[in-house]
């Protein structure tokens, strides 16, 4: 069988029943999927710093000891050491309701349209793409491995 002839992996391959328009609308939901899951971890990212940055602030507090200053280590330990970073909540409570009430959520809502649209496929859109910008019969343009 020649490069021209393997066809789109059947986990990528449109549903025959499958406009443009569909696959384009699954498409731009998953990517905005996508999007959000760079944020989310960004979010992770930012739940460790803190943290981190909070036992640093042990350090801190001993250092200003250290320093003769407890006047002013007591200050930083009273207002900054175990501190909410949103009113009520420290990074993990964040996390966690950000992953109960909105990714999962969305992750839900996306594979409902992905399963309604697209037959359950991922990245039909981009499978598509693919073909029609790689240079068939050419190494490292395959259609798959």
């Amino acid at each position: 069988m020649t490069d021209q002839q393997i066809p789109n992996p059947p986990d990528h391959a449109r549903p025959e029943r499958a406009t443009d328009e569909q696959v384009a609308a699954a498409g731009k939901l998953s990517e905005a999927l996508e999007t959000v899951e760079r944020a989310r971890g960004r979010l992770y990212d930012f739940h460790q710093l803190i943290g981190h940055a909070d036992l640093m602030l042990d350090e801190a507090v001993q250092k200003l000891r250290e320093a003769g200053r407890d006047d002013i280590a007591e200050q930083v330990e009273k207002e900054l050491v175990g501190r909410n970073v949103l009113h009520g909540r420290w990074m993990f409570q964040i996390v966690e309701d950000f992953d109960d009430h909105y990714w999962s959520t969305f992750r839900s809502c996306e594979a409902t349209v992905r399963g309604e649209l697209c037959g359950g496929r991922r990245h039909v859109f981009e499978s598509e793409m693919k073909e029609a910008r790689r240079t068939h019969g050419h190494p490292r343009h395959e259609a798959r491995p």
